[in-house]
């Protein structure tokens, strides 16, 4: 079964990006994989420091969420927009993760591989597209292959419901069809 693991890089109460990925993770469960949602919030790392890594090795959640990238195939990534690029949350994690943990490891063990997904969500108009440019560009530089399908979620405060799904059922298809894309997408290449 392909596994997907969905997160956003907001640890916000009642983030939009985390309502926005949870759509999406819906859309990979309809398509058949087992689905892991998780917050951040949920894996508190210190800001990477190469000295502090030397001398303490990965923080105990920093591998808790690297095994959690190396046990999934593909991933579902939302991201606020922080000036104009993605959060310092999401980055963060992205680079302890990427560190080795064990001797022989190879480099960037957690993301060669992987498919991703990706979707922001932002009050703004562009709705976080253009923090979406670089998160792309950074997760194609370590390994992973990004589909070129991605939704950003513009004047989010009013897009979503009560029960945290977003309000025009175009967008929330669309959001979804990227779970499922991405599903489709690791079993051709799985060969499942």
């Amino acid at each position: 079964m392909i596994k997907v693991l969905a997160f956003s890089g907001s640890a916000r109460q009642g983030s939009f990006n985390q309502k926005l990925v949870a759509i999406a993770a819906e859309g990979a469960r309809q398509a058949g994989a087992e689905v892991t949602l998780i917050s951040l919030g949920d894996f508190p790392m210190p800001i990477y420091n190469q000295d502090l890594e030397k001398q303490q090795g990965l923080p105990e959640k920093a591998l808790a969420f690297k095994q959690l990238l190396q046990s999934h195939d593909g991933l579902l990534i939302a991201s606020p927009e922080y000036n104009s690029a993605f959060s310092p949350l999401l980055k963060n994690a992205i680079d302890w993760a990427s560190r080795t943990h064990e001797q022989g490891e190879p480099g960037l063990s957690a993301y060669q591989g992987k498919v991703a997904g990706i979707m922001a969500a932002s009050p703004g108009a562009l709705g976080g597209l253009r923090g979406l440019v670089f998160l792309r560009m950074l997760l194609e530089n370590i390994g992973v292959m990004v589909l070129p399908g991605q939704r950003a979620i513009g004047q989010a405060a009013q897009a979503f419901n009560e029960k945290d799904d977003l309000k025009d059922e175009a967008q929330r298809q669309a959001v979804m069809a990227i779970g499922s894309k991405l599903v489709d997408t690791l079993t051709k290449l799985r060969g499942r």
